[in-house]
């Protein structure tokens, strides 16, 4: 299906493996020219030359942090009008308690899952709006909606993103500018992977042991965990031509792990 985007420009920021590697790859595949962040060379490299290879489009790699200034003045250098942005990050630490929570963490939580992702459209949103089309889609995650003690740090942070982009795409969608958000469950990424690898370790058991001990655990309808790929084909999808009446939505995708018809 053609998505309507070939020959844009998109950033995606935490693009060198999991859901943002998956996006930009998606993207790229729909004839969008991409520029793709990490903070790890090796492996923003090796996506870079992989996604370029399999696809034939120009991928700008930047190595930078994009929850700081400097890291945003870099990527923004290398792709200054975007038509798409596409925000995710490595999640913060899971947290079993919510008392060992320390302020560190929680000035680490916001400058990476909310501060950034603001700065980043207020950015790129206004040049979106004279041009007249832009996508934008932050990868966030279910604990935004659903609260889970677990992952409050990503969730409360997120939460305040999902609210203020869907303000903001109210302003903006008169020009042919959406935002909207994707609110991942448990996937097959490598913080996931490490996570279950170390558990499993101490169980004395496997990997897929332990994804299908989470899986029953938190009653996941789909009994499996999710493809880093559908999330990219999802991005896609709301960046195409076709997703313009789209506007501040927050998109559930956790095979059935969360019950609610709305």
């Amino acid at each position: 299906m053609d998505l309507g985007i070939k020959g844009r420009t998109a950033i995606i920021n935490g693009a060198s493996a999991g859901m943002g590697k998956q996006a930009a790859l998606a993207l790229a595949q729909a004839g969008v020219d991409i520029c793709i962040s990490a903070r790890g060379e090796a492996r923003l490299m090796a996506a870079a030359e992989e996604i370029a290879r399999l696809t034939g489009v120009c991928v700008t790699p930047v190595v930078a942090d994009h929850s700081t200034d400097q890291g945003r003045a870099a990527i923004l250098a290398a792709c200054p009008k975007p038509d798409i942005l596409v925000g995710t990050c490595s999640p913060p630490p899971m947290t079993p308690d919510y008392r060992s929570i320390s302020m560190e963490q929680w000035h680490s939580a916001l400058d990476i899952s909310l501060l950034s992702p603001v700065q980043f459209i207020h950015a790129v949103v206004d040049g979106m709006c004279t041009r007249g089309f832009g996508r934008i889609v932050n990868i966030a995650t279910v604990a935004a909606k659903y609260p889970l003690e677990l992952r409050v740090l990503s969730g409360a942070t997120r939460a305040a993103l999902i609210n203020y982009t869907g303000a903001v795409a109210l302003r903006v969608v008169q020009h042919n500018v959406t935002l909207n958000n994707i609110l991942p469950g448990m996937f097959h990424t490598a913080f996931v992977e490490d996570q279950l690898t170390a558990r499993a370790r101490d169980n004395g058991t496997s990997y897929a042991e332990e994804v299908s001990r989470f899986v029953d655990t938190w009653n996941i309808a789909a009994k499996r965990f999710g493809d880093p790929a559908e999330v990219g084909a999802m991005v896609a999808m709301l960046c195409s031509q076709f997703a313009g009446y789209i506007v501040g939505q927050s998109i559930v995708m956790d095979g059935g792990a969360t019950r609610s018809t709305f």
